[in-house]
């Protein structure tokens, strides 16, 4: 009997102690975002339990490095990757994990920081860390534009004009930003769509025409204050064609989570769209300007991503805010 037990037992115990450690990848990309990363592997290794947790800490070294790390990590059955890094960095790590049983953990060091905004995730390097440690899991949609994974917006119009601008930018923020924007809007001319969705069809001249999986950009930039990323749906925002003087208006109602009541704005709530151009070109992915045909095909995955976040507070409650204090709290994260 003991020369059965006695290897059953060991059997037993072994892997017991080998469960118990969690598998963890942090993937940190050195020269992205706007701050510094130097101090993140020390206090990734002094936040974490080293008996409880199996951390590795990976560099990025070249472009795509994440999504390899990324896909390492999937394929040995790690159940946390986390990033520290700036928003292309996130959503490449985010785009390997989707539709798998590995979760995303956030270190926001974005620009824009879209995800972990909408998710509550703090920009503070160590709240996020305690936020990661507190183990609460979501499972989020994610849109494809043709082929293209997104998990905030993606879209066609001014903000894709803007995104390419954008992307030659040395220096990131709200500032560069609004810039942009101003300097944009004396170049850019509006186009004719053709929008299709569950609802019908609609032919517009439009501004932009963005898909909203949720409510803003980035940097608190507020284009579908609705929308929910827990849904199955997404927010489709037509914003028909502005002169130079509503731009200001309309640029504030952006930030203060009022663009809604803008009367030249239509919202659509669907989970697959069809838009059709007279003319390809540039269209954005959660920021990224890629380059489409006349026909972009977009559709929202439900659930397909699980992430480290705080817990939804119940029903989405829109809270407006007054414009001294967003430009306040804008500017001074520039």
């Amino acid at each position: 009997m003991e020369e059965v037990l006695f290897p059953f037992l060991y059997y037993f115990c072994s892997n017991v102690i080998y469960m118990e450690k969690t598998k963890v990848c942090v993937i940190i990309n050195p020269v992205s975002g706007t701050e510094s990363k130097r101090n993140i592997p020390e206090m990734v290794a002094a936040a974490f339990d080293q008996k409880q947790y199996d951390i590795i800490i990976r560099i990025t070294g070249y472009p795509g490095h994440a999504t390899e790390i990324a896909n390492d990590a999937v394929k040995n059955r790690f159940k946390y990757v986390i990033t520290a890094g700036g928003d292309g960095t996130v959503n490449e790590v985010a785009r390997t994990l989707v539709n798998s049983d590995t979760t995303l953990g956030i270190i926001p060091f974005g620009s824009g920081n879209g995800l972990a905004r909408e998710l509550s995730i703090a920009m503070d390097p160590e709240k996020a860390i305690d936020i990661i440690l507190k183990g609460n899991t979501r499972r989020i949609d994610y849109g494809v534009a043709n082929g293209h994974i997104f998990f905030c917006t993606c879209g066609v119009g001014f903000d894709a004009f803007i995104s390419d601008k954008f992307a030659e930018e040395k220096k990131r923020g709200p500032l560069g930003y609004l810039r942009n924007i101003l300097e944009g809007v004396v170049d850019f001319k509006s186009e004719k769509y053709e929008i299709t969705c569950d609802e019908g069809t609609i032919k517009e001249r439009a501004f932009i025409v963005t898909c909203g999986n949720a409510s803003q950009y980035g940097n608190d930039a507020f284009i579908a204050p609705g929308a929910d990323m827990e849904d199955g749906k997404m927010n489709i925002s037509i914003l028909k064609p502005l002169n130079a003087l509503e731009i200001p208006q309309t640029t504030l109602q952006l930030f203060t989570k009022n663009i809604d009541k803008n009367s030249k704005m239509t919202s659509l709530l669907t989970g697959s769209v069809t838009i059709k151009r007279t003319h390809p070109g540039v269209m954005h992915v959660d920021g990224e300007p890629v380059e489409a045909g006349t026909e972009i095909q977009v559709k929202i995955i439900p659930k397909g991503l699980s992430v480290l976040a705080p817990k939804p507070a119940g029903v989405r409650k829109k809270e407006n805010e007054n414009i001294f204090n967003a430009l306040t709290r804008w500017f001074a994260e520039e």
